[in-house]
């Protein structure tokens, strides 16, 4: 099952976890008091190469006589449409930009280019998949309602049909992220007035967005209008696509763990930082390939930091990194391609019935509990030597790992029982 003792999990004391919480609590402040200026101007630059890109790329498609010029103006105009959904309207949403006091980039007003509703999304985001990240019955992100990416979700019979739903899923990500916010909406809403007006304020959204892409550009291009409809269907789907794969990426590989509701019960904000590092997951970047994703790529500084503008994401990883070294915990993250394909092996092998799987609940690559450590030779919970340094999380994880393989080449080989699980409280 998923873990229930994040403290044990990670190899911690209470003490280790209120000192890293200070720790990420004083890189918070060392950003805050550095916005500026020059922060102001990004996000402003950002928008303007945004809007230009987008302007520039619809004339291509609407003027080109040849293919080359429409496959360029298509292959513009979803680069145009990621930026705005990831480098501008989701991290606007996510306050990062509040502190200008600009009323046009602010998380209240923004509306972005997309299908569903910023304003549901932002509480089946902001709210529901941030402050109850991977835990499970409380952040509906997990799998979107449609997906089996653990274990602790139960199998049906229909989820022998998942890898045709993750692609569907992938080609239409913007619709399923405004089912999914309306019903987010739907589910806190008390009465069937509450629920029909979210309803209808989503149709509306709808309505004005494929007005614009479908109706509206392909008119004015007249008796191309067909060159235009197809450029602007192509540009969306791979814009779709291409958040598909940042979202999944940073939240579905190895090592993004998932938790029980029980890590809720007096959970401390030291506490909910730890769970943000053991529940994301990052991938490697360049400058290029991070705006693209929306610094996404940096997903695991995101979490702990949401609403922190993301052009900090690279200076403040530099910092996060280093602590995941200090305490010995692991910091997950490996090329984009690689950590896409760890994610479609979680998909296909989770689309078929458990008695067909080898690992257990709570020692599967993509599912993991502190129960993983029980008769193995570990170091015990939250342990220090400190004349030789840390021994954590991923000291623990390298010598399960070890020990799995030892078993696997020899089978007779005994596994001695584990040391005692509990707290450190004398490290």
């Amino acid at each position: 099952m998923a873990i229930t003792e994040v403290a044990i999990y990670a190899h911690l004391s209470d003490a280790d976890i209120e000192a890293l919480g200070g720790e990420l609590d004083r890189i918070r402040a060392d950003v805050e008091r550095g916005l500026g200026t020059r922060d102001a101007n990004y996000i402003r630059r950002t928008i303007t190469f945004q809007r230009t890109l987008d302007v520039v790329s619809r004339l291509a498609i609407a003027l080109s006589r040849k293919r080359i010029g429409w496959m360029l103006g298509v292959g513009g105009l979803a680069v145009a449409k990621s930026v705005e959904n990831m480098e501008i309207g989701h991290n606007v949403c996510h306050g990062q930009w509040d502190w200008m006091n600009d009323p046009e980039i602010h998380s209240t007003t923004w509306e972005w280019d997309m299908a569903g509703l910023s304003s549901q999304w932002r509480y089946s985001h902001n709210y529901r998949h941030h402050v109850f990240t991977n835990v499970l019955g409380m952040d509906d992100d997990i799998g979107f309602g449609v997906m089996r990416v653990t274990r602790d979700q139960r199998w049906r019979p229909y989820m022998l049909l998942q890898p045709l739903q993750n692609l569907v899923l992938a080609a239409a990500f913007e619709w399923g992220i405004a089912v999914h916010g309306l019903d987010a909406e739907r589910a806190r809403d008390t009465t069937g007035v509450e629920k029909a007006a979210q309803a209808k304020a989503l149709i509306g959204k709808i309505a004005r967005q494929t007005g614009k892409d479908y109706l509206l550009f392909p008119a004015l291009s007249g008796r191309r209008w067909r060159r235009t409809l197809a450029a602007t269907l192509t540009a969306n789907v791979l814009r779709n696509m291409w958040a598909y794969v940042v979202i999944f990426c940073g939240h579905f590989p190895d090592g993004a763990e998932k938790f029980t509701p029980a890590v809720l019960e007096r959970e401390t904000k030291p506490e909910w930082y730890l769970r943000q590092m053991l529940g994301t997951a990052n991938f490697d970047a360049g400058p290029v390939l991070a705006f693209l994703s929306g610094h996404l790529s940096h997903q695991i500084e995101h979490h702990l930091f949401p609403d922190l503008p993301s052009n900090r994401y690279a200076e403040i990883a530099r910092r996060v990194r280093a602590l995941c070294d200090e305490y010995d915990l692991p910091y997950t993250t490996g090329p984009l391609l690689h950590q896409y394909l760890l994610v479609m092996r979680t998909v296909h092998k989770l689309a078929l019935p458990d008695r067909f799987l080898t690992a257990t609940s709570d020692d599967a690559p993509e599912t993991a509990s502190e129960r993983r450590f029980y008769g193995r030779n570990i170091i015990g919970i939250g342990e220090v030597h400190r004349s030789s340094g840390r021994r954590g999380l991923r000291t623990a994880l390298r010598t399960a790992a070890n020990a799995t393989a030892r078993v696997r080449t020899n089978p007779r080989e005994e596994r001695p029982f584990a040391v005692g699980l509990g707290r450190c409280t004398e490290c």
